[in-house]
């Protein structure tokens, strides 16, 4: 850090997560009383005109198209990855060696043993006040937070059953291009890891069980697709025409799995890209002997909760409106029932990183939360390609001081 009060961030990455994180950072200190005042140093992308046109777009002082350059640089303090998975493990290692607190976008890595890198390096950088965290923003929606509280509080009694979803449907069209989340070498893997580790951190962080053993299976449903417009071709045809260019898709379309967890809990998970008509629609159910709590990401404001202590005449799912001041994060926002979005997730997001940092505490989800969530990931591959239960290895400790 500086010894100033100001945190510096540089940021890889301007796409999607880019300008979600971008608009995190711009809004925290607008919004909450921090410790810190955020700076938005400098955004790094490949392109000099995409970079620097997405810094005047986004706010950031200045454009780089090297993330060395960040990570060197002695007026930043923390370095943000929103880039593909592929390149955060030597982004991350490369950052805390040099001093630098991370966030990092979720998964934490493409493999297990990039995971382990990364945790080795946030551990060695630890020691001398450094810290990481991974972004699964989905834990700072208020309902999801809420949730949790609620389980923990035990409202639900013994959890017994857990269903969650994600489902969403962007590459149905088989002629959908081969962008780079379809690639195992940029990705690591497809549905799994791109939308199903949100639902695998997030039961776990709601419950306060981890996942122990886990059986599935993957598909992938169209195997070919044309390559991007940038690197596109023409290919021969058998009759001596020519057709676009294509390339094999190399990732899971769709990932299934039962799980159990260390509470009792038996569960089921679904993460698939091809649910014909469902944009964004990640959904957990949680059963207890004393109730259930539902979560639907496309009523982001809202918890449905069945409570069995209540008369039987007056017994039925309650909507609960999560907007008072007393519901997380919800007091810095806007009167009871004006609701709140998707970017405020990650606003959230920020408040708790700088909160951290500057009381020089652990974030949460720590690197090594993150690793669990791969290690869960890896297990489900293994599971699918063998057709057998795998069990799941959690490190020691990780969920001693993150779990209700």
């Amino acid at each position: 850090m500086s010894g100033t009060d100001v945190l510096r961030v540089g940021m890889v990455g301007y796409a999607f997560m880019g300008a979600a994180h971008s608009q995190a950072w711009r809004t925290a200190n607008r919004v909450f009383d921090l410790p810190l005042q955020v700076r938005m140093a400098a955004i790094c992308g490949r392109d000099p005109q995409k970079v620097s046109a997405a810094a005047d777009r986004l706010g950031w002082d200045e454009a780089v198209t090297d993330w060395r350059d960040l990570v060197e640089r002695p007026d930043i303090d923390l370095i943000d990855i929103c880039t593909p998975g592929d390149s955060h493990a030597e982004i991350a290692v490369a950052a805390l060696a040099a001093g630098k607190h991370v966030l990092c976008e979720k998964p934490l890595a493409n493999s297990v043993a990039e995971a382990e890198a990364m945790v080795e390096a946030a551990a060695r950088a630890g020691e001398r006040g450094v810290v990481a965290m991974c972004g699964y923003n989905y834990r700072r929606v208020p309902a999801a937070a809420l949730m949790r509280r609620l389980v923990s509080d035990g409202k639900l009694g013994q959890i017994r059953h857990i269903r969650a979803v994600y489902l969403q449907d962007w590459i149905t069209d088989p002629q959908f291009p081969l962008v780079w989340r379809l690639q195992r070498e940029h990705a690591g893997s497809g549905a799994l890891g791109d939308i199903g580790a949100h639902i695998v951190d997030l039961t776990q962080y709601v419950t306060g069980q981890h996942i122990t053993r886990v059986s599935a299976l993957t598909e992938t449903f169209i195997r070919q697709r044309p390559l991007p417009a940038q690197s596109s071709g023409l290919a021969a045809t058998s009759d001596g025409g020519t057709q676009a260019a294509t390339g094999p898709v190399t990732v899971d379309d769709a990932a299934l799995f039962l799980a159990r967890l260390s509470g009792g809990a038996v569960a089921t998970y679904e993460a698939t890209r091809f649910a014909t008509g469902r944009k964004n629609g990640l959904r957990i159910e949680i059963n207890g002997s004393a109730g259930s709590l539902v979560f639907d990401l496309e009523r982001l404001n809202e918890l449905e909760f069945y409570d069995t202590t209540l008369p039987s005449a007056g017994q039925g799912f309650t909507r609960i409106l999560v907007t008072e001041p007393e519901h997380p994060y919800m007091s810095a926002w806007w009167p009871p029932g004006h609701i709140i979005g998707y970017e405020h997730s990650f606003t959230h997001q920020v408040r708790d990183l700088v909160e951290a940092i500057a009381h020089k505490a652990q974030p949460s989800p720590s690197f090594d939360e993150a690793y669990q969530v791969q290690l869960v990931l890896d297990a489900v591959q293994r599971s699918a390609d063998d057709g057998t239960w795998v069990p799941v290895s959690t490190p020691a400790g990780v969920f001693a001081e993150s779990r209700p």
